[in-house]
């Protein structure tokens, strides 16, 4: 009886406010008080974001990074609030990619504080959390799960209008957490490139998506076509075509083709984004046209 006044007690002074990293009182709490307060306030910090958003590739390569942190500047330079969660634990590239490599996060009494890239735009990822960014990050997917279950219920993102999840290629554990910690609404936007061999994994991730009840917004078609330098003419790298072919034929929408540029190459390596660097670019066009077509679209559709 005693100890279960206890965990009561424990209970009852659990504050919304004070995550369970944060709270000094947390090593006083059993396993499962401090899950239900962590499903709790996972359920809290979900309620606060307006739109949360994967991106999704078949395979690597495709340049799924590059579009997930453009789409997020684009977002947030057109006045809304955005978060990216980089979801690549061996990989983690978004911090680089805005700037914020070797940056490390604060601790606040609402939990871990995200670091502020480009327009603001909030950015959590492992990379932050490790001590030397040659120290690869060998885990199982038991592990990997409660990462991105700290990540969104530890993380103290605030009042958001997106979360952009940057998974990593292919549908495996990463995804799967992703799905199933955050629950419903969760869109998707699927990144391929023209090739027959993208557009084959592409064409899983979408039935991946659709079988976890994800809504796909749709397809982007990228490094569609490279304009030389030189004469100004379309150089077809990959072929063309193939992403609205896939959305086609899999009843989803085509969100459009975003060309190759080799400022988003120099820009990525300096932690500035394309949208930032050379907003006149084509490529910066196309993406502010996506993240456009994105924000138009009617919220939490059933």
């Amino acid at each position: 009886m005693e100890q279960r006044d206890t965990e009561s007690e424990n209970t009852s002074e659990c504050s919304e406010e004070i995550s369970c990293s944060s709270c000094e009182s947390a090593e006083t709490c059993d396993a499962q008080t401090q899950q239900q307060h962590t499903q709790e306030e996972l359920a809290r910090r979900l309620s606060l974001i307006r739109r949360r958003i994967a991106v999704m590739s078949g395979k690597g390569g495709v340049g799924k990074s590059t579009l997930a942190v453009n789409l997020g500047v684009a977002l947030a330079d057109s006045g809304r609030r955005v978060g990216i969660l980089d979801g690549d634990i061996h990989g983690p590239d978004v911090p680089k990619m805005l700037g914020l490599d070797g940056s490390l996060p604060v601790a606040g009494p609402g939990g871990l504080l995200p670091l502020t890239g480009p327009e603001g735009v909030l950015v959590m990822s492992m990379a932050f959390l490790l001590t030397n960014e040659d120290t690869p990050v060998a885990w199982r997917g038991p592990l990997k799960h409660s990462l991105f279950q700290q990540f969104l219920a530890d993380v103290n993102w605030g009042d958001l209008d997106y979360l952009i999840v940057d998974l990593p290629p292919g549908t495996g554990d990463e995804a799967l957490s992703v799905g199933q910690l955050i629950g419903q609404p969760l869109a998707t936007v699927i990144v391929t490139t023209p090739q027959d061999v993208a557009l084959l994994d592409a064409r899983k991730s979408v039935v991946f998506a659709q079988s976890l009840g994800m809504q796909v917004i749709g397809i982007v078609e990228n490094m569609s076509g490279l304009t030389c330098p030189h004469c100004g003419e379309q150089i077809n790298l990959f072929k063309t075509g193939g992403g609205e072919k896939a959305a086609k034929d899999l009843g989803v929408p085509f969100l459009g083709s975003v060309p190759i540029d080799p400022l988003a190459v120099t820009g990525g390596d300096a932690g500035r984004p394309i949208v930032a660097l050379a907003p006149e670019s084509v490529m910066a066009q196309a993406m502010c046209d996506l993240a456009k077509r994105i924000d138009s679209l009617p919220e939490n559709p059933a």
